[in-house]
């Protein structure tokens, strides 16, 4: 067995090619918007999720709508949910600061639509789309969104 280097440190931060939502409103005055692709959040933890989506989705909606309550409180956040999951739409009381979007096709299309209707509501909104789906990240960052993986938003809702 090897000794570990003392000079090496054990953790290294992650590194974000992207700018992360910063919480604070923008130079128009919007709330910054975080787009959640709730089936790639919920599937990034191997937690049984594949055995009830819906009530997957109702976890993450509660873990949301707790943030959204706390540190999420000057963010605007819409869920996508898509396929399985829908049904968990319940668990969320709608505000105009916190939706819940119920995909009738694909998440990924739903997600670009938000982003567009938010973009062409407020052309300078922070828009950030929570996934680590790639393709969706190649739509949504031309559009001018960032983008940011699930384990960032685990870990301000605690889930780390």
């Amino acid at each position: 067995m090897t000794t570990p280097d003392p000079t090496t440190p054990v953790f290294q931060p992650p590194v974000f090619d992207t700018a992360q939502p910063s919480g604070s409103p923008d130079s128009s005055g919007s709330r910054p918007l975080l787009v959640v692709d709730a089936a790639n959040v919920i599937g990034s933890r191997p937690d049984g999720w594949w055995k009830d989506r819906a009530g997957a989705a109702r976890r993450l909606l509660t873990s949301l709508a707790e943030y959204h309550q706390g540190p999420g409180a000057d963010t605007d956040i819409t869920v996508i949910l898509e396929g399985a999951a829908r049904p968990a739409a319940d668990a969320a009381t709608p505000t105009p600061n916190f939706q819940v979007v119920q995909a009738p096709r694909s998440g990924d299309d739903a997600i670009v639509e938000a982003v567009t209707a938010a973009f062409a509501e407020t052309p300078t909104r922070e828009i950030t789309v929570v996934t680590a789906d790639r393709g969706l990240r190649a739509r949504v960052e031309p559009l001018g969104a960032a983008t940011t993986g699930p384990n960032w938003l685990h870990s301000r809702l605690g889930d780390e």
